[in-house]
């Protein structure tokens, strides 16, 4: 299908974080690309910024005669663009199924999958990749701040993608090799339960290349549930003592985390991250078993880790107070996530943490507002916004209250709920002090209040 790279590319949603790295990488070997998005982004702007024609706003009129139309799952298929590329006969694809294409490309392609840290693992892969000098091609889901992009073009034999399962997008690639992170509950609008979910999940494994592996993370209980289903053969990693790849004597200081590598109980190496958190620990070991099945040497893994400096908006520090405060920005929209990277902040600091939260869509929210609560406890300071809608429309009685409610139960002092987010910066002003870490947390647009904190507080 993309062979011939004189082709012309239009894509719809081409400002999202998955879009946005394929039209970049695309317009990189030699496509013509264009495409529309609602609003203008920072990736809007820095797809602009490489000449790739950018419309803001769908309309029919913006649909020529290209050779192909690839569309976000997000977009809906009564999008004015997509009926107008289907009047002209223009083959019309999903973000996934190109993606898929682009896994061709390479005799050596890696998708990583998992409910959390597909984004991290990815990067932290990439890093050892660049480090072994294999001149990898990564198409990912975040900023990754070692080359400023969610995409790096390279001239290597291996691709390696985040592979999404919303909306069951993932069950169009066909990878050499595959990894699941986790798996947990979630994308609610797209799965009927859990074992609809674990379903997809083992599905996605058994697609990979007759001859190649599968990585599987022991800690977590839903993934060792799904193991016997696997037709693939897989390597286990984790800090279980049943997994082949594991980290033993972790150890947190500051912002940076420790641990003893082992493989198949012998001692191989000390690690060292420049990230917090035990689920940072097992995004490096996903990195380390592919790296291993790819005969990496253990001083170039070991190396790549250390200079992995991390995503945007994962766990970012944004800012630096000399009174010891710490601004961070934080993608984590799941219970679990808000958890894990709480938790990190706790074993990494002793100050007291104000968090800011934004649940992101109004069914997780409905869904998941008590596990939330748990999690969100982890804080010593919550603030709660309203809901980041993204594709969903308001569902009745479901907004940031129920959260808050759950969380007065237990203690009604330590909660804030804010309906005017312009009034956020002096209701943060009201309650720090000296020496607080400060976190803006969510998936939405809660991070454009981060600056103005820290403008509040100075």
């Amino acid at each position: 299908m993309i062979k011939e790279n004189n082709k012309s590319i239009y894509f719809i949603g081409i400002g999202g974080i998955g879009m946005s790295g394929i039209a970049e990488f695309l317009h990189f070997q030699g496509f013509k690309i264009s495409g529309s998005d609602l609003n203008n982004s920072d990736r809007t702007n820095y797809l602009s910024s490489l000449d790739i024609d950018i419309k803001i706003g769908h309309n029919s009129k913006n649909i020529k005669n290209y050779d192909i139309v690839v569309y976000s799952s997000a977009v809906k298929m009564d999008n004015i663009e997509i009926i107008e590329s289907k009047k002209k006969n223009i083959p019309v694809i999903r973000r996934a199924e190109m993606l898929g294409e682009l896994l061709k490309l390479k005799p050596i392609s890696i998708a990583i999958s998992g409910t959390h840290g597909k984004t991290t693992s990815c990067s932290m892969l990439s890093s050892i990749l660049i480090e072994a000098e294999l001149k990898p091609t990564v198409i990912i889901g975040g900023i990754v701040n070692n080359f400023g992009s969610n995409t790096l073009t390279g001239k290597g034999d291996i691709i390696v993608v985040e592979a999404d399962e919303f909306d069951r997008s993932f069950l169009s690639l066909q990878p050499s090799i595959s990894l699941i992170n986790n798996l947990e509950l979630e994308h609610t609008d797209c799965y009927d339960d859990l074992d609809d979910l674990k379903d997809a999940f083992i599905n996605f494994a058994n697609a990979s290349h007759i001859d190649g592996i599968t990585g599987i993370c022991i800690d977590d209980p839903n993934v060792r549930d799904i193991i016997k289903k696997l037709k693939r053969p897989y390597k286990t990693y984790g800090i279980s003592k049943e997994a082949s790849i594991r980290a033993e004597n972790i150890k947190y200081d500051g912002f940076n985390s420790y641990f003893d590598l082992y493989k198949d109980n012998h001692l191989i190496s000390n690690i060292k991250l420049e990230v917090p958190g035990k689920h940072n620990i097992q995004n490096s070991l996903a990195a380390i078993t592919l790296a291993m099945e790819l005969n990496i040497s253990v001083d170039q893994i070991k190396n790549g880790l250390e200079k992995y400096s991390g995503v945007k908006r994962r766990l970012e520090v944004t800012h630096k107070l000399k009174n010891g405060s710490i601004l961070f920005d934080d993608y984590a929209h799941h219970p679990t996530e808000v958890a894990a990277s709480l938790s990190a902040i706790k074993a990494s600091f002793k100050n007291r943490i104000i968090t800011v939260f934004q649940p992101h869509l109004y069914s997780r929210t409905y869904n998941f507002y008590k596990d939330f609560a748990n999690a969100l406890s982890i804080s010593d300071i919550s603030i709660l916004v309203d809901i980041f809608p993204s594709r969903e429309k308001p569902i009745q009685n479901v907004t940031s209250e129920l959260i808050y409610n759950e969380m007065k139960k237990e203690d009604g002092k330590n909660i804030f709920l804010n309906n005017e987010i312009s009034l956020l910066p002096n209701m943060i002003k009201d309650i720090y002090k000296d020496g607080d870490i400060l976190i803006t947390m969510g998936a939405g647009d809660i991070y454009k209040q981060n600056d103005k904190i820290y403008e509040a507080i100075l």
